[in-house]
């Protein structure tokens, strides 16, 4: 077979079904009890969008390990590779695109649609949108294409003048080139002006997946910055702010009776709203007042969820307090181990990306010497900062869900969660998960040289007319970096400070 590494095949293919497996498990045990047996097809575009975004990720990784094909190779064409990397990078996220604009809205209007109206209807209204936005998006991209969807890489025009043949062949310090008196090459004394432009069309796919890019560096920007800083704080001082004994039955008593007048108050709430929805009173304060009512009913869940771990009741109550100490301690574990990884994350950012020349390669080089002790260590190793900073992304959402009014909030809970919730996070995954891959294909430009990302990401993207600039200067890393920053400022004065029970709400009229 020559450089086809049929074990590379193989791996893939099973890695693959596993995370197909993976995913339906998660949904399984994450959907809301009021899901079951019903809204198949949001539950599969969930799988199927969860898996693309899971694949993806790990598809850097198999990039480095598919260029492993050529390694003995004097140049990347001079072999077969085992896996046509490019086409499939383009082919997955083309899928990935079309799952972000069109099929998961699609599935969110179907499943949020008014229950009292026919399938039929139900249908014809979320397909009424999709077209929509499936119209203005090829109009936008197919005039942005004509316009500009070129690249333009910078060029160096070098020449030399012949000489006669030499009869014989002396370099020296003094004498580096072939010629009487030649201090240094034509090609190293070129002038500045030797620079011009080379312009070139790029392919469609490419253009998509650079568009999209911008799209999801945007949101990776904002949410992967807050993340990257309250997904492991967010942990620690929940441990800070844990009970440190159970309260009495009059405390608890108390307690229980401010939550359940809260209750009264935001069954109401949502009665009063549903009954303005019926009216087709569906403006700009009845949307404000849904969010409102959201993020209260989330406040509440967790006080009550607070309260039953500090007054644990039933024949197991002392193994209920126990188990509670235990999740705790877990979470002090898990945020310290999170915050090692997020300072790597931001320390690598800052000497590598940010500094020109870098100052180091740091994870680079730690991925490398990983992969010396043990050939896939590196590579998992590579592909856990990856999917750390998804997490990082949905993390930031939900603080800024909570902090912000125009941010809808939609929580993943065990056992707890909808179908709108899930397509909401799967949608946000998915977009941010491109972003990713070209914020990674940039930050381990020296473990993951010489990929087809690095082709799509490294060069195609970064040279792209009117889009080249957002990356010769950093902007998307400055800003991750300055949002991880004040993140770090505010949990730092703030997320000491135990929290009290949500108080009275008001709808806006």
């Amino acid at each position: 077979m020559g450089d086809f590494n049929l074990a590379l095949v193989i791996v893939a293919i099973i890695v693959c079904v596993l995370v197909f497996i993976f995913n339906l498990y998660l949904l399984v045990n994450y959907q809301h009890p009021d899901d079951a047996n019903q809204a198949y097809f949001p539950k599969f575009v969930v799988v199927l969008g969860l898996s693309v975004a899971a694949i993806s990720i790990l598809m850097l990784p198999a990039d480095v390990a598919n260029r492993q094909a050529c390694r003995h190779a004097i140049y990347n064409g001079a072999c077969n590779l085992t896996l046509p990397m490019k086409d499939l990078w383009l082919a997955i996220y083309i899928i990935d695109a079309i799952l972000v604009f069109f099929i998961i809205p699609f599935a969110m209007f179907y499943y949020e649609g008014d229950m009292d109206k026919s399938v039929w209807k139900r249908m014809k209204s979320s397909l009424l949108w999709v077209i929509t936005t499936a119209i203005v998006c090829a109009l936008v991209l197919g005039i942005l294409y004509g316009l500009v969807g070129k690249v333009d890489f910078t060029v160096r025009h070098l020449s030399s003048s012949t000489e006669p043949f030499p009869s014989n062949w002396e370099f020296t310090s003094g004498q580096q080139c072939v010629g009487s008196g030649a201090r240094q090459c034509s090609a190293y004394s070129a002038s500045d002006s030797s620079e011009t432009t080379w312009t070139m069309r790029t392919t469609f796919p490419e253009y998509v997946v650079a568009l999209a890019t911008i799209v999801g560096s945007v949101l990776f920007t904002i949410f992967g910055g807050v993340g990257i800083a309250c997904l492991p704080l967010g942990l620690i001082f929940s441990f800070l702010r844990r009970p440190k004994a159970v309260i009495t039955r009059s405390q608890y008593i108390k307690e229980a009776t401010e939550l359940s007048k809260k209750a009264r108050e935001l069954k109401k709430a949502a009665d009063t709203l549903h009954q303005e929805e019926r009216n087709g009173n569906k403006g700009r304060k009845w949307r404000k007042n849904v969010k409102t009512v959201e993020k209260e009913l989330l406040l509440l869940e967790e006080d009550v969820k607070a309260l039953e771990e500090m007054y644990p009741q039933g024949e197991k109550a002392e193994a209920s307090w126990a188990m509670t100490v235990l999740g705790y301690l877990a979470k002090l574990v898990l945020g310290v181990l999170g915050l090692i990884v997020s300072v790597a994350w931001i320390a690598h950012i800052v000497i590598y990306l940010l500094v020109d020349p870098p100052i180091s390669a740091f994870l680079n080089e730690i991925f490398i010497k990983l992969d010396d002790v043990w050939g896939l260590l590196g590579t998992a190793a590579f592909a856990f900062f990856c999917f750390y900073l998804l997490l990082a992304v949905i993390a930031g959402a939900m603080m800024l869900g909570l902090k912000l009014v125009f941010i809808t909030i939609h929580p993943m809970k065990w056992g707890a969660t909808l179908m709108n919730s899930f397509l909401f996070n799967v949608g946000l995954i998915l977009l941010c998960s491109i972003s990713v891959i070209q914020f990674c294909a940039t930050a381990f430009a020296y473990y993951a040289q010489a990929t087809a990302a690095q082709e799509i990401f490294g060069h195609t993207l970064q040279s792209l007319r009117g889009i080249k600039y957002l990356y010769k200067y950093n902007v998307f890393q400055i800003g991750f970096i300055v949002l991880a920053g004040l993140t770090f400022v505010y949990y730092s004065a703030f997320g000491w400070r135990r929290k009290k029970p949500s108080g009275r709400f008001q709808l806006s009229t």
